[in-house]
């Protein structure tokens, strides 16, 4: 293969996001980081998505009723849209996380869900798993604890 700055620079990227994340993490966490790398596996998507909330029109904070798989799939195919077989779940967390946060907003319909999931999963220039670390930095903030044994 032919050498290309662009590989140099990804490379660079991919090693400093994972000397960051392995600095002072708990054990359990970089046994997970192993398995999945920086993305959600089944177990930590439903784990996410079990603590979104919206409100409703009367007020009232409501939980999300996340999409299934096949929802998903079939969404993204009915807008000519694919996506890698690892990105299932980031892209299950993204469409769970615009209907508690921007569905009825800045996003109005399928159409704009779908291209927002593409657009963020096949952003060329964001960080290597940059969906599961806004996660994770919403549950720092948040104070939200993850049991990284149970999520593997």
């Amino acid at each position: 293969m032919p050498f290309s700055p662009s590989l140099l620079i990804n490379k660079e990227r991919e090693n400093k996001m994972a000397n960051f994340l392995m600095c002072d993490i708990p054990e359990d966490m970089k046994t997970y980081l192993s398995y999945y790398g920086m993305n959600f596996s089944k177990k930590l998507y439903e784990f996410a998505v079990s603590n979104m909330r919206r409100e409703s029109a009367d007020g009232k904070m409501e939980k999300v009723k996340p999409m299934t798989a096949e929802e998903l799939k079939s969404l993204l195919s009915k807008h000519k849209i694919e996506i890698e077989h690892n990105d299932l779940y980031n892209a299950l967390y993204l469409a769970a996380m615009v209907k508690a946060d921007y569905w009825g907003s800045s996003i109005e319909d399928e159409e704009h869900l779908a291209k927002y999931i593409e657009d963020t999963l096949c952003d060329v220039d964001a960080a290597e798993g940059q969906v599961l670390a806004r996660y994770l930095a919403d549950c720092s903030v948040g104070g939200c604890i993850i049991y990284w044994e149970s999520m593997i």
